[in-house]
């Protein structure tokens, strides 16, 4: 077996850090040993911030930087799809590995499909039931070619079969964000970013923006300011700001009245350090609505959907869309101290990259390669 795991974007260092871990684990205390390799599509090309990604998680160097960088949809996925085709042939992976549902999945799970290469996706089955997010296009092609589906969440198996993909190709093993989240926890703590930033303990909210349908479509941004300046007249805001949000946010001219506080996106263990310590947050971000259901953080989240129903039925995850008045009468609540009860769900334990590893290494009728 050799495996290409491929990253391209920040929400996928978190996933793939403790699989590469995991794969280290294994060929350190056992005599079969698994050949793997790191490709990074240089999708988020934010040097900078990839650097501190990697090095807070402390995931190996890439053995493969395609530096593809940033692009329309389209140019992007087929830069990926040219450069990573070369890798593969010259590599001969018998699988790849792709997590999440950036553009970097989909383009080298196709280029992997039409090479008989077996496909992993982590992270699989999760539906918005929005064609109109690209990461929902992403994630259905990507499942519908996949060879071996990890999925995070129960839900995910009734999609995914609903979708006509077999039983014997899903595996419930967690969520290996929440490995990433439980392992840097303790650690993240020792950050001293709430006395830069000035900020104490409960006594402000994280907010954060970066889907196209909120960040650029300047009626609902501005109706999400309204609401976030109203809220922050009671309870700063701390806003890291997302390269894609900064270009629109800048055109609101200013338009700021309450107290909301810009600063630039932090490293995992800050942001981690930022979210723990908050009375609430407010989000577009899958993963942070996965996040803050492990760390008891009410979340609410500025979209009409979320692929991920779990953190809604059993965290503490509210889907709050983009109208002002909705977003403001769900953060008052929180204010006067109703929230709701929450529970981690299943197999939320930080085990999930073991529980692949071990499947991928102990099941070979369903991890057999086409072309060994």
């Amino acid at each position: 077996m050799k495996i290409i795991n491929v990253v391209g974007a920040r929400p996928n260092f978190m996933k793939i850090a403790p699989i590469m871990d995991a794969l280290m684990k294994h060929n350190q205390l056992l005599t079969s040993s698994i050949k793997y390799m790191l490709v990074h599509t240089g999708q988020h090309y934010d040097e900078k911030m990839s650097k501190l990604f990697f090095d807070d998680l402390r995931i190996p160097k890439p053995d493969i930087d395609l530096g593809v960088g940033s692009a329309s949809h389209a140019e992007q996925t087929a830069e990926i799809m040219k450069k990573f085709e070369k890798v593969c042939l010259r590599e001969k992976p018998t699988h790849i590995l792709v997590v999440g549902d950036v553009n970097s999945t989909i383009a080298c799970a196709l280029v992997a499909s039409k090479l008989s290469i077996k496909i992993i996706h982590v992270e699989a089955g999760l539906r918005s039931f929005d064609r109109s997010m690209p990461e929902e296009i992403n994630r259905v092609l990507t499942d519908a070619i996949s060879d071996i589906l990890f999925i995070t969440e129960k839900s995910a198996e009734q999609n995914l079969k609903r979708e006509g993909v077999s039983k014997d190709k899903i595996f419930f093993v967690g969520n290996v964000m929440i490995d990433t989240l439980l392992k840097h926890k303790e650690i993240a703590e020792k950050s001293d970013i709430l006395n830069e930033l000035h900020l104490e303990r409960q006594n402000y909210a994280v907010a954060t923006l970066h889907r196209p349908s909120n960040v650029d479509d300047p009626v609902i941004l501005r109706e999400i300011f309204n609401s976030l300046n109203e809220i922050s007249i009671k309870l700063p805001i701390l806003f890291p700001v997302h390269p894609r949000a900064k270009i629109n946010i800048d055109k609101l001219n200013g338009d700021f009245i309450g107290n909301i506080t810009f600063c630039d996106p932090l490293g995992y263990l800050d942001f981690l350090k930022v979210m723990s310590g908050s009375r609430f947050v407010l989000t577009d971000s899958g993963g942070i609505q996965e996040e803050t259901t492990v760390l008891g953080i009410p979340c609410l989240t500025i979209r009409n959907n979320t692929e991920r129903p779990v953190t809604v039925l059993q965290g503490t995850n509210i889907l709050v869309g983009t109208k002002k008045e909705i977003i403001v009468q769900e953060a008052e609540k929180i204010l006067k101290g109703i929230t709701r009860e929450n529970k981690i769900p299943e197999l939320w334990d930080g085990k999930a990259a073991e529980r692949i590893v071990d499947i991928l290494v102990s099941s070979p009728k369903e991890t057999k390669s086409l072309n060994a």
